[in-house]
């Protein structure tokens, strides 16, 4: 009997001893690294999605990783004749690649002058010889990372690149990220971050034939776990009374008069310029980060007089409402269940998900990214499947199968399945959503019906349709507001954030002036999500 290796919808024969690394070399998969393959980068992370026991055992080098997930370059096949499937945390997920803010004049911080490098913030000279001059935005997301290349010479945005977080293997979510760094292994996740970061950098310099050394400054918008965790920050305050980042403690407490964070490319290993700056705006609130700060930039919440949602979907909702003269801030702590997490068959948006998925009569349509074969269902899959089950009375408002079975099979997919216990934490995701529109909409003072635009942001926004959105209950309906898909506006905001330097102030004085609510603290918080839970179309309660 053969047993064979499958990744990236290749397959190769299994032999006993041999690395999932030598496989991936043998089926043209690319897996990062930098330490020739002794298992002391961490970089060639894996997860195994079937076959782990047909491996030899985890060694000293691989102890900091959680359940299924194995360093390519020490995993070795143990049980030649049974199959393994194996992921690369390098997927390329699915994103919007054109960016969506208006022209706005370069001004750089960054600047040529006197036939040197300037930095314009603090008079530094970064290279007292002239040389192109480059910059990098980044936005961290818990599930995707997405950055982008830009010339501070001319404003060029020369190319935009994604890839999976890999720190998946301390958890899907922020939580669960905050436990693994705070008692396991401190350290490891901003390693593997700043790893994966540097590899994306090094792609991005080959393929615009640029010098790393000619980035002379980074810019860093993520949600707050995440920003701290890639700066070396303790986030055990962020999981734990007083619930709040070191950064704000410090600005309570007159240390420094910003949440923003700058330090040394060199001293945080982020292989650019030695002396370029890493630099992260500020937060709005411990569970809203400056990639929601990054959000306001990019949709220039300082000329907006009209009233606006804007919502921010992922594993963490954040939720920005009201208008320049009245912002009220909220987080939803949705999890991964949309993202590809908690659900059997979820996937984030990479090759193979089914991305939309439709009933008629007795025929189920759907389509996957890029046309292949179906592997799971990515959070716009599962609010069209959802939609279409409720629309054709296959569930109930409960999330209850109808005709009495436990799961829903979907035709022409090789078993794809949704289950009652994954319908139980689809609600739940789309419930903490719903808590969030609802009362946050509620504390503002103003009316659903006098809003006059809706801005979806992030990757999984950009695709869902409004409409299934609403008929289950994800997104409120505000009967006169505009919809507009933003795509990835926090990279964007980062992106203005790093070509115009005059945005640091401005976007100062605006993020100290947002209200906060906190939901948990609503008198009828446990009302809102008992409703958010159902199936249905929702109003603000």
């Amino acid at each position: 009997m053969e047993g064979y290796i499958y990744s990236d919808n290749k397959k190769t024969k299994s032999l006993k001893g041999k690395s999932l690394f030598d496989f991936a070399d043998t089926l043209s998969i690319r897996v990062p690294t930098s330490c020739r393959r002794n298992g002391e980068c961490h970089e060639c992370i894996v997860q195994i999605s079937e076959g782990e026991d047909n491996l030899f055992s985890k060694d000293q080098s691989e102890e900091f990783l959680t359940s299924n997930y194995r360093l390519a370059c020490q995993a070795k096949i143990d049980n030649e004749q049974s199959d393994i499937k194996f992921n690369v945390l390098r997927r390329q997920p699915k994103i919007l690649e054109d960016l969506n803010f208006n022209k706005i004049k370069l001004n750089s911080n960054i600047i040529i002058e006197n036939n040197s490098v300037i930095n314009k913030y603090n008079n530094e000279i970064l290279s007292e010889k002239e040389t192109p001059i480059f910059g990098i935005a980044a936005d961290i997301g818990t599930t995707t990372v997405v950055c982008s290349l830009v010339n501070l010479d001319s404003g060029e945005i020369m190319g935009i690149s994604s890839f999976e977080n890999p720190q998946r293997f301390g958890g899907s979510d922020t939580l669960n990220r905050i436990s693994y760094e705070t008692t396991k292994y401190p350290g490891e996740l901003q390693a593997v971050i700043i790893s994966g970061l540097n590899f994306e950098i090094g792609e991005l310099c080959k393929k615009f034939k640029i010098r790393r050394a000619h980035i002379y400054e980074m810019i860093i918008v993520g949600n707050t776990t995440m920003r701290d965790i890639f700066f070396g920050i303790d986030v055990s305050g962020v999981g734990q009374k007083p619930y709040k980042s070191i950064t704000q403690l410090d600005l309570e407490d007159g240390k420094v008069n910003t949440t923003s964070v700058s330090k040394n490319a060199l001293d945080l290993g982020v292989r650019i310029n030695k002396n370029a700056s890493v630099v992260s705006p500020p937060l709005i609130s411990c569970h809203i980060g400056s990639d929601v700060t990054a959000d306001l930039i990019s949709i220039d919440v300082e000329n907006i007089e009209d009233n606006f949602i804007l919502l921010d979907v992922g594993t963490n909702t954040e939720i920005i409402l009201g208008n320049k003269n009245n912002l009220v801030a909220a987080s939803c702590p949705a999890g991964p269940a949309f993202e590809g997490g908690e659900v059997t068959y979820a996937m984030p948006g990479y090759d193979g998900a089914i991305e939309k998925f439709s009933i008629d009569g007795e025929d189920q349509n759907f389509s996957t990214i890029n046309n292949t074969d179906a592997q799971g269902i990515c959070g716009s899959g599962l609010i069209d499947l959802l939609a279409s089950l409720k629309s054709n009375s296959i569930i109930n408002e409960l999330g209850v199968i109808n005709n009495g079975e436990s799961f829903f099979e979907l035709k022409n997919t090789n078993g794809i399945k949704l289950s009652r216990s994954d319908m139980s934490a689809l609600a739940q995701a789309k419930a903490a959503n719903y808590c969030g529109q609802s009362i946050a909409i509620k504390r503002s003072g103003i009316n659903i019906d006098d809003f006059n635009h809706l801005y979806l942001s992030g990757g999984f926004a950009n695709y869902i349709d409004v409409e299934n959105a609403k008929k289950i209950g994800f997104l409120i309906d505000a009967p006169n507001a505009d919809i507009t898909k933003i795509g990835n506006s926090a990279l964007n905001g980062a992106i203005i954030y790093l070509m115009n330097i005059d945005e640091r102030e401005k976007i100062e004085s605006i993020v100290n002036s947002i209200k906060h609510v906190e939901l948990e603290t609503d008198e009828n918080f446990f009302d809102h999500f008992v409703e958010g839970c159902q199936f249905k179309e929702l109003k603000v309660m």
